[in-house]
């Protein structure tokens, strides 16, 4: 048997960090093409742009007596990687990637697509946050 380092009850967190490339175009088919283009700016342009997203997944609990793990990491990245890394990376993100369809994909909404798919996934006791980064000094937090 283990010595226990800490009490159980204890929450930690534990992140897994990837990347993807991707491209969109932020756009509303409901505005007018000035309109688009004065609330996007470049961002709307027709042709798209890219991005070379960060994501950071945090899952939050306690630690499991029998692992010692608050979720398995390797498990995590699978899930990360299978769900969201395989089907983001260079894709765009307006035209290829379901989950988003019909949704304008702005990083907010972006990052809620992905809680999205990977909150089912993961152990409803543990906490789920998603950190996305779209650039070195823009990013979402969601839930906030």
């Amino acid at each position: 048997m283990f010595n226990k380092v800490s009490t159980l009850s204890e929450r930690i967190a534990i992140y897994r960090k990837e990347h993807f490339n991707a491209a969109h175009r932020l756009h509303n088919p409901l505005l007018s093409a000035e309109e688009n283009q004065r609330l996007f700016g470049k961002c709307n342009n027709p042709n798209y742009h890219g991005h070379n997203y960060e994501l950071i997944v945090k899952v939050t609990g306690t630690v499991n007596e029998v692992t010692g793990y608050v979720i398995d990491t390797k498990q995590l990245s699978d899930m990360v990687r299978t769900h969201i890394t395989e089907e983001m990376d260079h894709k765009n993100l307006n035209l290829d990637v379901a989950v988003l369809n019909g949704i304008n994909p702005t990083t907010e909404n972006v990052a809620i697509a992905i809680y999205n798919v990977l909150r089912p996934l993961i152990d409803a006791r543990l906490e789920l946050k998603i950190f996305l980064y779209e650039t070195e000094r823009n990013y979402v937090e969601y839930p906030a």
